[in-house]
């Protein structure tokens, strides 16, 4: 699943970190498949054939690639320039008829009027965000009314607090990216809090404890 960083608010170093692990991370096999699978089935379901789409934190383009042909138009977007190069890669290798559109930007500076989606995707990226509730503002501008934000998101605030400790001193020795210690009723409430309905929720993964719960949520029509 992709790992990017949504919201502005990000640093230089957060952008390099990723940049420095983009062709690490795209030689990595997906670890849990039927997990994965399952998500993508979901989201499938809720989408379509001619919906506008936009996948924040699209890393290397996986997901991106899987779900194009499915729906009208699809915009993937990761703050990682290396990132989105690895992606066009391999869309371009792929040959397929249907290709989603790649393009280095931050939530705040994706293209698109207000309401131009009818759906945005976050996989494994709105924890990412140096402020959740910016970022699913955002979201909020960005997608129609009766439009929906499709999520799965570790939800690291729920990990034990000897992890969270550990956190701030891998980023320190520059071993691992600014994150959110969002935790799974908290994103509930921030999306309350944005105008969005939780109208289907999941955790997809097929062992062990699945701290990223699969969330869809729309958008209030009014």
């Amino acid at each position: 699943m992709a790992h990017g960083t949504a919201d502005s608010r990000f640093s230089a170093r957060d952008e390099r970190f990723w940049d420095r692990m983009a062709r690490r991370y795209a030689r990595l096999a997906v670890r849990d498949a039927a997990g994965y699978a399952q998500t993508l089935a979901r989201t499938r379901h809720w989408l379509g054939a001619g919906d506008r789409v936009l996948e924040i934190g699209c890393g290397t383009g996986t997901t991106a690639l899987a779900l194009a042909p499915h729906v009208g138009r699809y915009l993937a977007t990761d703050i990682s320039g290396a990132m989105i190069a690895i992606a066009r890669d391999k869309a371009a290798a792929a040959g397929s008829a249907v290709v989603p559109a790649f393009e280095k930007a931050t939530l705040d500076d994706a293209p698109g009027a207000p309401g131009a989606y009818d759906a945005v995707l976050a996989f494994n990226a709105l924890h990412l965000c140096g402020d959740v509730p910016a970022a699913l503002a955002r979201v909020a501008r960005l997608v129609r009314p009766g439009g929906l934000f499709i999520s799965k998101t570790p939800c690291l605030g729920d990990v034990s607090p000897v992890f969270r400790l550990l956190v701030p001193a891998l980023r320190l020795a520059r071993l691992a990216p600014r994150v959110t210690f969002v935790t799974a009723a908290g994103l509930e409430r921030e999306l309350a809090a944005a105008g969005f309905a939780v109208v289907e929720r999941g955790r997809h993964g097929s062992r062990g404890r699945d701290l990223r719960p699969f969330l869809v949520a729309r958008r209030a029509v009014s």
